[in-house]
C-alpha cells in the first residue's frame, strides 16, 4: 500500500497515470488481470483522459502501481506530469 500521503489520486493527470502503470512494470492488459472489474479500455480511457474512474477504483489502482514504487518515484511523477 502507497505510504504517500500527499498524492490524491483525483488530481492525477492521465499522463501521471501512464507513467506510473509503466514505472510499475504494468501493460494495460496485466492490469486488467490483476484488479478485478477493470478493464484493458478503462485503462486506456482513463491515460487518455477521455473516461474518469470512481475515486475508489483510482484508489485501486494506485495502489497496484504503488506497491512497486518508492514514495519518492510516485512523488516525482505525481508532482511533475
Amino acid at each position: 500500500m502507497a505510504t504517500t500521503p500527499s498524492v490524491d489520486v483525483a488530481d492525477l493527470s492521465p499522463q501521471a497515470w501512464r507513467l506510473l502503470r509503466v514505472a510499475a512494470g504494468y501493460e494495460q492488459r496485466t492490469v486488467e488481470q490483476e484488479v478485478d472489474d477493470i478493464l484493458q479500455a478503462h485503462v486506456s480511457m482513463l491515460e487518455s483522459g477521455t473516461r474518469a474512474l470512481s475515486q475508489p477504483r483510482k484508489q485501486e489502482l494506485f495502489d497496484l502501481y504503488a506497491a512497486e514504487l518508492d514514495d519518492d518515484q510516485i512523488e516525482a511523477v505525481a508532482t511533475h506530469f
